[in-house]
């Protein structure tokens, strides 16, 4: 199975297979320094910034850049809810896979349970985004192409 890899800014890598599955999608993110806290784990809010940065990648790889959907749909995606669960720690140098699973793709609302791996199940989360208007903030209703290319009603 032919796996592309590409870098991307610093310290940061994705994975994705060359058609896209939307229902399943892994980023990858090395625990840098920086990312942990006086105890040499990952810091809680950090799980966070890489569950945000694989969601971002997932819609990069599904042809969607966010700062396009802004300028050519008038629509950004912004986090609703989060409800986290951290089971065991990260610690500096892992090298951790983020997994993206949309499990409802709504009128407006998409849903995500999100994983952060080193072999097993380090976090869990379930995430909801809604899509809104970049000028007013009020949800919309995904467009069309985008529903389309991610899938609908799930």
């Amino acid at each position: 199975m032919l796996i592309w890899q590409r870098v991307c800014y610093l310290h940061e890598s994705r994975e994705w297979q060359p058609e896209l599955n939307p229902k399943l999608f892994t980023w990858t993110v090395r625990v840098y320094y920086e990312d942990t806290d006086s105890g040499g784990v990952v810091y809680y809010a950090n799980y966070l910034k890489f569950m945000e940065r694989a969601r971002t990648e997932w819609l990069r790889a599904a042809g969607f850049d966010q700062s396009v959907l802004l300028n050519e749909h008038r629509v950004i995606f912004v986090v609703r809810s989060v409800a986290i669960e951290y089971i065991k720690p990260a610690i500096f140098d892992d090298a951790l896979a983020v997994t993206v699973h949309p499990t409802h793709i709504g009128r407006s609302q998409i849903v995500f349970q999100q994983t952060v791996e080193r072999g097993d199940v380090l976090t869990k989360a379930e995430v909801k985004i809604v899509c809104v208007n970049g000028d007013t903030f009020k949800p919309v209703k995904i467009p069309e192409t985008i529903r389309q290319k991610l899938g609908n009603e799930n």
